[in-house]
């Protein structure tokens, strides 16, 4: 019999092999009894960390300091940190937290996870799944109903054509039955006259071979009767003239098929995004001290000043300056990427779609666009029109914000890729929604699919539902604000809460879903504003080029 090797046997003390040892040692990894520990640390050659076995691989070692354990984990970089990392002074003014409270933290949230995923969301994905099978059947159900409905209708209008066809075949027997007779009885009476005419030449022949006065005086002349000949017949005989086949209002006779609509409707469930650092929880409070957790810096500023930034995901957000250029920048201010616009002008607006896809719109040249990797299609084109700002709604659709050449009109209209599906310009008094003019008019899908439009010129929050009917206008706190409110940016979290920008009172004003106002943030000077997947709100702050990344929630 082979004697037993280390792997086969139970855990043991790795310096008197006592079976089943309860601590362990993070730094050197040896399992240790109770009686040993004092032996083992006993060594000062090296640092060690013992701790109940239960407990071990709780303190990660340090990617920098190799000797060291990590006690702390640096939020603003999102890694473990160790007190060689702390004293170096390179997370300085970074918030810091425990490690066991941040494993603690992650744990909730993936327990949260799990639950939600096990009990909600995997049974409605069985159940959503079960249910394309049965559509399958439909669609073919109802392709064999369009089939038999067409053939139907095609013999009909088969039908209908032969029986057009041998009317004219009938109308053309008639007309020659007609014709035929008319040209008999003028022949019957020609071949009478001709008889006639002949008897005559005959009776003369005679006449002039006698010598008997009393026949020859007796003679009567027809000649005159016989020069009025039988007047001419002329006939114009029937015509064929075939209509054009016009293959248009055949199709219209044939008929149409409906086009086919495929509509992405919710399922009665919202699967929320994760809160600031695990998922939310339903009404999430406000705190009461909105908190600025990173400063990123960037290179706009006063000869290029930062107007635009928009979430692309929780690392990384796209920006707008004054100059031709759209720049991605990651939490660190690091330049990831950017990107020339096709008209080499300054765009208006941009946004980011469901699928990660930027898009910006440009009033240079009226248009659209999406920035697919490195390239720029354009999308919509306008002409009378002029393309300000742009939001992507959860279903996909864009819905841009657009006034007239002469100032005039201004409305919101809902595309499906190139296809426009929906304008919104009016109240039901007949109203316009939204003022005229080039000043901003930023836009916004809410949780619920309102859509908010924060308009300047108007000192409004506007906010019409999904049909584009008109459910309040937000003009401000009744009177705490010092100056007019003048809103310029606006966005909306998985709360369903609105937060839009006061460019005169510097600050930044929170509403529920129905318009209520909650509390104000006025730790930063915002102009542009947008939230990531955890509700972190980022401020894009003009003057200065920065943009802070705060939070709000508890």
């Amino acid at each position: 019999m082979l004697p037993r090797t280390r792997a086969q046997d139970v855990l043991r003390c790795h310096l008197c092999d006592t079976p089943g040892p309860p601590m362990y040692c993070d730094i050197c990894h040896i399992h240790l009894c109770k009686a040993c520990v004092g032996e083992h640390i006993s060594d000062e050659s090296k640092d060690h960390k013992v701790v109940p076995f239960k407990k071990r691989g709780l303190n990660p070692k340090c990617s920098k300091h190799s000797t060291q354990l990590c006690e702390l984990y640096c939020e603003h970089c999102g890694v473990p940190i160790c007190v060689e990392c702390v004293s170096s002074r390179e997370h300085l003014g970074h918030e810091q937290v425990g490690i066991l409270k941040i494993l603690d933290t992650k744990k909730e949230a993936l327990q949260r996870d799990l639950k939600e995923l096990e009990t909600t969301i995997y049974p409605k994905y069985k159940d959503i799944a079960s249910n394309i099978p049965v559509q399958k059947t439909d669609l073919k159900e109802n392709s064999k109903k369009l089939t038999t409905a067409i053939d139907k209708h095609g013999e009909e209008l088969h039908r209908e054509i032969d029986i057009g066809v041998r009317k004219l075949k009938s109308d053309v027997v008639e007309i020659d039955s007609k014709h035929l007779g008319v040209l008999n009885k003028k022949e019957d009476e020609i071949k009478c006259s001709i008889s006639e005419i002949t008897k005559c030449i005959a009776d003369l022949k005679k006449l002039l071979n006698s010598n008997d006065v009393s026949i020859v005086s007796a003679y009567k002349s027809r000649n005159a009767e016989f020069r009025r000949l039988p007047p001419k017949l002329t006939v114009s005989l029937p015509r064929f003239t075939p209509q054009k086949i016009s293959k248009e209002q055949i199709y219209q006779q044939i008929g149409s098929l409906s086009a086919l609509s495929i509509k992405t409707e919710e399922h009665g469930y919202t699967m929320d995004s994760p809160g600031a650092e695990s998922s939310p929880l339903p009404d999430r409070p406000l705190i009461d001290v909105p908190r600025i957790i990173t400063d990123i810096n960037t290179e706009y500023g006063e000869s290029n000043k930062l107007c635009i930034v928009s979430c692309l995901s929780d690392d990384e957000l796209w920006t707008r300056g004054q100059d031709n250029m759209l720049r991605l920048y990651n939490l660190h201010g690091k330049l990831v990427k950017s990107i020339q616009t096709k008209s080499g002008k300054t765009p208006q607006d941009i946004a980011v779609t469901q699928s990660g896809e930027l898009v910006y719109t440009d009033s240079n040249d009226r248009t659209v666009n999406i920035v697919k990797n490195t390239q720029i299609q354009t999308v919509i084109r306008l002409q009378g029109w002029y393309p300000l700002y742009v939001c992507s709604t959860s279903s996909g659709d864009l819905l841009v914000v657009m006034v007239t050449d002469d100032k005039k009109q201004a409305k919101v209209v809902r595309y499906s890729g190139s296809t426009e599906k929906q304008t919104i310009q009016y109240d039901d008094k007949g109203q316009p929604l939204y003022s005229s003019d080039f000043f901003p008019k930023y836009i916004s899908e809410n949780k619920n699919l309102d859509i908010c439009v924060a308009d300047y010129i108007a000192g409004a929050v506007v906010v019409v539902n999904q049909a584009g009917k008109l459910r309040f206008t937000y003009t401000g706190p009744p009177s705490t604000a010092k100056k007019p409110f003048n809103p310029v940016s606006i966005t909306t979290d998985s709360q369903g809460r609105i937060l839009t920008s006061d460019l005169n009172n510097h600050s930044i004003h929170i509403l529920d879903q129905d318009g209520q106002f909650l509390r104000y943030i006025d730790n930063c000077h915002p102009w542009d504003l947008c939230v990531d997947t955890r509700d972190n709100l980022f401020v894009a702050e003009c003057e200065t080029g920065k943009v802070k990344k705060i939070q709000y929630y508890m």
